[in-house]
C-alpha cells in the first residue's frame, strides 16, 4: 500500500515539485518530502553554506500523522519565520502544504540576503574604522592613552 495524505487520506502519487521527485497529493496539493529531499529544495536556491543552521523553531504537536509511519508529527516554524511545516519525529520526511515549497524558496532567499547585508555591513565597518590598524577609533583610543 502506496502513501497517504495526512490532510484528506488521498493517495500520494510521484511527481516533481521544483525539479524534485517528490509524494504529492492531487486532492489538496500538499507535498511528502523526505529528508534529503526538503534539503534538496532549499539547495534549489541557495548554496549548502547557507542552508547551515536550525531549520525548527518552536515545535509543537500537530493533528497530521507521518504518512509513512503513522506517528503524530510535529509542527514547527521553519527557521524561525512565519511558516509552519510539519515533520516526523522519527524523521521519515516533512509535509509541505500547497504553496509552501514556494515559500521554503522564499525564506531561503530572504536568509541569502540577509547574510548578504550582514556581511557587507561588517566590511563597511572594518573600513569606517580603518582596516586592523590606524583607523579613527584606534587614532582617538591612541590619543586617550598618551594622556
Amino acid at each position: 500500500m502506496g502513501l497517504r495524505c495526512p490532510r484528506d487520506a488521498s493517495a500520494l502519487v510521484v511527481g516533481q515539485e521544483h525539479g524534485i521527485e517528490v509524494d504529492r497529493c492531487g486532492q489538496c496539493g500538499g507535498a511528502w518530502y523526505e529528508d534529503d529531499e526538503l534539503a534538496a529544495l532549499e539547495s534549489t536556491v541557495v548554496d549548502d553554506e547557507h542552508r547551515l543552521g536550525t531549520i525548527d523553531f518552536a515545535r509543537r504537536e500537530s493533528e497530521l500523522q507521518c504518512p509513512v509511519c503513522a506517528a503524530p508529527m510535529r509542527a514547527f516554524n521553519y527557521r524561525a519565520y512565519n511558516l509552519e511545516l510539519d515533520a516526523c519525529p522519527e524523521m521519515h520526511g516533512f509535509w509541505l502544504d500547497a504553496g509552501e515549497s514556494a515559500r521554503v524558496r522564499d525564506v531561503m532567499k530572504e536568509r541569502v540576503r540577509g547574510l548578504r547585508r550582514s556581511h557587507s555591513a561588517q566590511r563597511a565597518w572594518h573600513r569606517a574604522k580603518g582596516g586592523d590598524a590606524g583607523g579613527v577609533i584606534d587614532t582617538l583610543k591612541d590619543l586617550f592613552r598618551r594622556r
